[in-house]
């Protein structure tokens, strides 16, 4: 019998409009280009305007792309997953939301919120329905509205993070293409380092929290920094020692977008070339679950069936994880 592995199988991205750049960012808080360049790697980010746009307006788009690339309609979808950290309300989950605005009628669906390492927790918890047999076709999507939860007096969070959302289709492979394994950590008493402080039950909404910046991102850079380029770059070299990988088999590197110095180091790590590693971060910058769909969404035409790909990712909490893929499809041009 032929083993059933999870393979994506259409993918669908969307940015907002807005560009938001190093300079507009300049006239806002005391940085520079140069300062935010040499240590993100970032010139601009996109940010969602409008009165009443959440996390499911980013979302949606991305989705509608992604079915209409595989030519099948919203009720063809089983499950819907929704990995974010900005979602739409507290309840319900953005990804019923979702459904809801798409027409997927015979979907179930629920969010994941693992922080920048939830589109692979997503992709590992999605491709096990598959290769269950009970579903065919799932719907993983990464999508956050970071400037809803972001101090633009910050200038040590403000510079890095933009909105953005990208999506990819998972449905049955028997050809041995698709999700080949994965290395998932986390360990909790990184939250020290980075988290939101109120709006939880622990520190529910009052008018102090909101006098206070609480609602906001807080984040002590120099940890969260050493903790991610050490983890996500071990992570990485981990999946490929276990999957006898040598880098000379990796087609491509798509690293989470955070920091283009992390970035760096996992390749080298990894003995990777820079023109294997996917980046987007001068344009994107961090979108946090969206940055690694939104990679594979706008390099899709130069990946081949067959490929071998590493999907790394380090996020708040601590979480972090890497994800070993053959690609399924060759794209049209």
């Amino acid at each position: 019998m032929t083993k059933i592995k999870a393979a994506i199988t259409a993918i669908g991205g969307y940015v907002p409009e807005y560009r938001l750049t190093n300079e507009v960012l300049e006239t806002m808080v005391d940085t520079n280009n140069e300062w935010i360049l040499s240590r993100t790697g970032i010139e601009e980010r996109r940010i969602l305007k409008g009165e009443g746009l959440g996390t499911s307006d980013m979302a949606v788009p991305a989705i509608q792309e992604l079915l209409k690339k595989r030519g099948i309609t919203a009720k063809d979808i089983d499950l819907i997953i929704c990995c974010t950290v900005t979602p739409d309300l507290t309840f319900p989950a953005t990804a019923n939301i979702i459904s809801d605005k798409i027409g997927a009628t015979n979907a179930f669906g629920y969010d994941l919120n693992a922080a920048c390492s939830g589109f692979l927790y997503g992709l590992v918890t999605g491709s096990k329905f598959i290769e269950s047999g009970q579903y065919k076709k799932i719907i993983i999507v990464g999508a956050d509205k970071m400037s809803s939860i972001i101090d633009y007096e910050d200038r040590t969070t403000c510079i890095i993070f933009g909105d953005g959302a990208g999506a990819v289709l998972l449905e049955p492979n028997e050809e041995g293409n698709g999700i080949q394994d994965s290395i998932l950590r986390s360990d909790g008493s990184g939250r020290v380092y980075l988290h939101q402080k109120a709006g939880g039950s622990v520190k529910p909404p009052t008018h102090e929290t909101v006098d206070q910046k609480e609602h906001f991102v807080y984040q002590e850079g120099q940890a969260v920094f050493k903790f991610a380029v050490t983890n996500m770059a071990d992570v990485s070299a981990e999946i490929m020692e276990k999957n006898n990988l040598v880098a000379d088999d990796v087609s491509w590197l798509v690293p989470h977008q955070a920091n283009k110095r992390i970035i760096d180091a996992t390749a080298r790590r990894m003995g990777v070339s820079d023109d294997k590693v996917m980046l987007n971060i001068q344009k994107y910058g961090n979108t946090t679950n969206g940055t690694i769909p939104l990679c594979l969404w706008e390099w899709e035409n130069q990946l081949k069936k067959g490929d071998n790909i590493i999907l790394s990712a380090f996020g708040g909490g601590f979480t972090w994880g890497s994800v070993y893929i053959k690609w399924a499809y060759n794209s049209e041009k």
